[in-house]
């Protein structure tokens, strides 16, 4: 039996024909269509589409998407009335871990795992897991739930519904694409484990409840609250890049940087590098993309890293007026195109996922000590 590196490292799971990486080039596609030409052309609801179907919409077919994400964003009363009574010092991650899982108790569809069934609980996660971010952060905060508007697209509503007021086009247009940065990784730890929980032939719900717990891991999606807690904690960027240098030389990692498949930098970071930039300068942060282009260049020099996708959403999100614990369930939500993608693809051609251990321990045949005579 082949024995695996830790972490599974450069073990080849399984087939899939949604997300390519080509690490060593910097390459990430969707079905072919390089992450480059995605962030310069689509919208997220084309990405979306992409995802499930494997190629773009027409016009008519992405008008019935939009219209179906429309029509699922409503919220059960009672997944609202548990939103209203979580602990408003919840871990934002927690309460949409929980959420996600209730909503299965509250679709009609909830026992049917048809593919046709699933198709629909698709659309209803994509749509509903926005709102409940949403709703969430308002309630928590004491202000009412902003209702959603069917005229506006899915990046603006959610910033609509986030902060009460309607983000003007560049606004809109940001968000947009970073959440068509985020929306698929190939087999990241979150969508594995999804894949995994698919593969038993539980439910799409249970599948990306599996999904969120593992996101909520800080050496997956919890990276960028520890970038953004680290740069607002310094004073300067002088005193940003002195700061990384003490954690370096205390042996300290560095939130944000190096990753498990680019030995390059990280094609989505190219964008938000931008977006931040452009972001900053919109919204008198300035100093933020300072501090952050800082530290990138330090770290690069001193230890050869490359930014990863999660060190300039950071300062993007923040730029964003988005509070730093909902960068993590942000990236949920876009993510949750992926995971559903995956979740269909391994409904439609499933195997139980069932790898082997390479055991290490004591040997069989130990003698068995009674009780009394154990020291």
């Amino acid at each position: 039996m082949a024995t695996a590196g830790a972490g599974l490292e450069g073990i080849v799971a399984t087939t899939s024909k949604i997300c390519f990486i080509d690490g060593n080039q910097g390459v990430l596609s969707y079905y072919g269509y390089n992450i480059h030409t995605l962030a310069d052309n689509a919208t997220f609801e084309e990405v979306i589409y992409l995802l499930w179907h494997g190629r773009l919409p027409n016009q008519e077919e992405l008008s019935q998407l939009k219209q179906a994400l429309v029509a699922e964003r409503d919220l059960s009363p009672e997944v609202i009335e548990f939103l209203k009574n979580a602990p408003k010092s919840a871990v934002p991650m927690d309460v949409l871990r929980t959420a996600v899982s209730l909503l299965s108790m509250y679709d009609d569809l909830e026992r049917d795992n048809s593919m046709a069934a699933n198709e629909k609980k698709a659309v209803k996660l994509m749509s509903r897991i926005s709102t409940v971010v949403t709703s969430f952060e308002r309630l928590r905060k004491g202000q009412p739930v902003v209702p959603g508007d069917p005229n506006l697209g899915y990046a603006a509503n959610f910033l609509y519904t986030l902060t009460g007021k309607k983000p003007d086009d560049v606004m809109e247009r940001v968000f947009d694409i970073a959440l068509i940065l985020h929306a698929d990784h190939e087999l990241n730890a979150s969508t594995f484990a999804a894949r995994v929980t698919a593969a038993t032939l539980s439910d799409i719900y249970s599948a990306v409840t599996s999904a969120i717990g593992a996101l909520k891991g800080p050496l997956h999606g919890g990276a960028n609250e520890d970038v953004i807690r680290m740069l607002l904690a310094t004073s300067s960027p002088d005193d940003a890049v002195q700061t990384v240098k003490r954690k370096l030389e205390n042996k300290e990692k560095i939130a944000g940087f190096g990753h498990r498949v680019y030995r390059v930098l990280d094609p989505r970071a190219i964008h938000l590098k931008k977006l931040s930039e452009e972001l900053g300068k919109r919204t008198g942060h300035t100093e933020l993309f300072e501090k952050s282009a800082r530290v990138e260049q330090t770290i690069h020099q001193l230890k050869g890293l490359n930014a990863n996708v999660d060190f300039y959403s950071a300062s993007t999100y923040y730029s964003l007026g988005i509070p730093e614990d909902l960068f993590t369930p942000i990236f949920a939500v876009s993510r949750m195109s992926g995971w559903t993608a995956h979740v269909l693809e391994q409904y439609r051609n499933n195997r139980l996922i069932r790898p082997r251990a390479d055991y290490t321990g004591a040997p069989d045949g130990q003698q068995w000590t009674p009780l009394e005579n154990r020291s």
